[in-house]
């Protein structure tokens, strides 16, 4: 195990390079001028001369590479940079929000994770009945489904129409402080939004998973020993069939980032949502590049979680193989 991690660790510092570098020369071949983001109306007063001290000072007059070799050393002594969109050190801007977004994705992920192993196993118990039907009905529908749309669905419905839920932002209008039972009330529907926007992946494979294993032999066996129908779907097919599951866990942590941005851009919450879109719209050298580093370092976390948990779970897999 220590091995393999070891070896992604290794192997994530190339592609992290990579990206960082990506990052600047996508930004550089941008349309978008930060200057002019930067500067906003009064740019459009501003004399050629005042623009080009801007863009000295913001360091965008460098080359693509001077600029990204400046903001990686910077960022391996710890200093990422300032904003300059948000007028703030990037470290800081991340601090602020970055615990919010986690919050979000953290409840989102389990309660996808439990429903979805719930419904799926219920599914799988009996193929073709009226729930099994039902329950994949519903999951390639959601599939379908963006998370955005199903942000202002739920607004509509529990905030708009039954009034039973907050439509979104971190605490009751005209509050200055945040309580927990305020974040409590206004992490529900974003949380419930984005987990449905990530349940049917969930459901599917452990249907799936499970429907095989119910047909193994080892299975098979339990069943014919007398044991009760609880005991062998718990305890023999589900441990089997999740198997695939624990693959899907590092898979889909690139899509619970991007329906989080979205999730927190129609539900107003306080996470790095803004700031990536502030970031992207106006060419924000230092925000962006490390935002993108964050999620890059999410997703190779997220695999190897998956292949540590299939590991653990199988011990036929070896770590060091």
């Amino acid at each position: 195990m220590a091995r393999m991690t070891g070896r992604r660790a290794l192997f994530a510092v190339p592609v992290l390079l990579a990206v960082t570098l990506g990052v600047f020369a996508v930004a550089a071949a941008a349309p978008f001028d930060p200057v002019r983001a930067y500067a906003g109306t009064a740019g459009l007063t501003a004399s050629q001369a005042n623009l080009d001290q801007i863009r000295h000072n913001l360091g965008v007059d460098q080359p693509l590479l001077g600029r990204w070799w400046h903001w990686l050393t910077g960022a391996l002594t710890g200093d990422l940079g300032d904003s300059a969109t948000l007028r703030a050190p990037v470290s800081q801007v991340i601090g602020e929000r970055i615990g919010w977004s986690v919050l979000l994705c953290a409840l989102a992920f389990v309660i996808a994770i439990v429903v979805g192993t719930l419904l799926g196993v219920l599914a799988a118990r009996r193929p073709g009945s009226m729930l099994d039907r039902a329950v994949t009905s519903a999951a390639y529908t959601l599939e379908a489904a963006p998370p955005f749309w199903l942000g202002l669905l739920a607004v509509w419905l529990f905030a708009l129409k039954l009034g039973v839920l907050p439509a979104g932002g971190l605490t009751d209008t005209g509050s200055e402080i945040a309580t927990a039972g305020q974040v409590a009330r206004h992490v529900v529907l974003p949380a419930l939004v984005l987990a449905v926007s990530q349940l049917p992946w969930f459901v599917l494979y452990v249907r799936q998973g499970v429907g095989d294993a119910l047909e193994e032999d080892p299975v098979r066996g339990a069943r014919a020993r007398g044991l009760s129908e609880r005991t062998v779907l718990f305890q023999h097919a589900l441990r089997s069939g999740l198997l695939p599951v624990l693959t899907l866990v590092g898979s889909r942590v690139p899509e619970l980032i991007t329906g989080a941005l979205l999730v927190e851009s129609v539900f107003s919450w306080p996470g790095i949502a803004a700031a990536t879109v502030d970031a992207a719209t106006s060419v924000d050298f230092p925000l962006l590049a490390a935002l993108t580093v964050l999620a890059t370092i999410a997703v190779l976390i997220g695999n190897l979680l998956s292949d540590l948990l299939y590991g653990l779970a199988d011990p036929r897999v070896g770590f060091d193989g």
